[in-house]
């Protein structure tokens, strides 16, 4: 169980990095396409296609408020814990009227039925006292209204992606425990039967769950760069990091093609589920 202090130390933790790094997940993902072109941001933007009022839950950085905000006649939100990233957001030119809020998933800042939809892009599945999220999430999304996410699925085997994994835990489990970071969110949010426990009593049907590969295949320093930005290397010191990128070069040498790419894939889920409509009231 997630208690409010290990929520407390997630939410440091995750100010601090995004104040480094206020853009890290869109440099990293961004250019990563599924097998129809479509990035990550992309697939969770057409799910909400035709709703009006729009909240992006852990907006970061506003690449995903960029895209919605191309469909026009929209009423867009986005909240985030990073001030850092938010400022990045409102240098957006799409972005200056839309209403951008640094605050907590847990205590949204916003009216009851204020939105249609909400989108979360790799953001729910770093969030503690998931209940109070998802109450939080059903008091502001009408009846009827849609909750889309994003959240992470894991390697594709045989790539650089997986091998990256494995020297992580390695670098990562000679690290003093005291200076690794804290465990992230709840692991509920990251399967279909954990979201379904958490979303359904707090007012949404089922949830619909659709696993996409997406593929970052790429120059092995392009590679690298999108790899490098993940939350576990945070707490490594320079020559930590260093070994770690020597030991990948090795690693990703040995899968590079003769045009010299490196193939990295990895996978999201794409996760939909839509608040309960009231149901028709008994007649006396």
């Amino acid at each position: 169980m997630i208690t409010d202090t290990d929520t407390a130390a997630q939410e440091r933790f995750l100010q601090a990095f995004h104040a480094e790094h206020p853009a890290v997940t869109s440099e990293a993902f961004a250019h990563g396409r599924s097998p129809d072109g479509r990035s990550s941001y992309q697939l969770l933007s057409d799910q909400v296609a035709g709703h009006r009022r729009v909240l992006d839950l852990g907006c970061g950085d506003g690449l995903l408020l960029d895209l919605l905000a191309r469909e026009p006649g929209r009423e867009l939100a986005g909240l985030d814990l990073s001030a850092h990233a938010l400022a990045v957001a409102r240098r957006r030119p799409a972005l200056a009227g839309v209403r951008l809020e640094q605050g907590r998933a847990q205590q949204l800042p916003f009216p009851d039925g204020g939105f249609d939809a909400c989108v979360s892009h790799m953001a729910l599945m770093l969030m503690g006292e998931a209940e109070l999220v998802a109450a939080e999430l059903a008091r502001v999304i009408i009846p009827g209204g849609v909750l889309a996410c994003v959240i992470g699925g894991g390697a594709v085997g045989g790539e650089a992606y997986e091998a990256f994994v494995a020297l992580l835990r390695a670098t990562v489990a000679a690290t003093p425990p005291e200076q690794r970071i804290p465990s992230l969110g709840d692991r509920r949010t990251r399967s279909r039967e954990g979201l379904d426990e958490l979303l359904g009593p707090a007012g949404f049907g089922p949830v619909t769950w659709e696993t996409v590969p997406i593929d970052l295949t790429g120059p092995v320093e392009e590679v690298w760069a999108s790899l490098s930005g993940l939350y576990d290397l945070a707490p490594l010191d320079g020559p930590a990091r260093e070994r770690l990128h020597l030991a990948f070069l090795t690693a990703a040498d040995e899968l590079t093609t003769p045009e010299g790419l490196v193939p990295c894939g990895f996978r999201v889920h794409l996760v939909t589920a839509r608040r309960h409509r009231p149901g028709p009231v008994a007649a006396p």
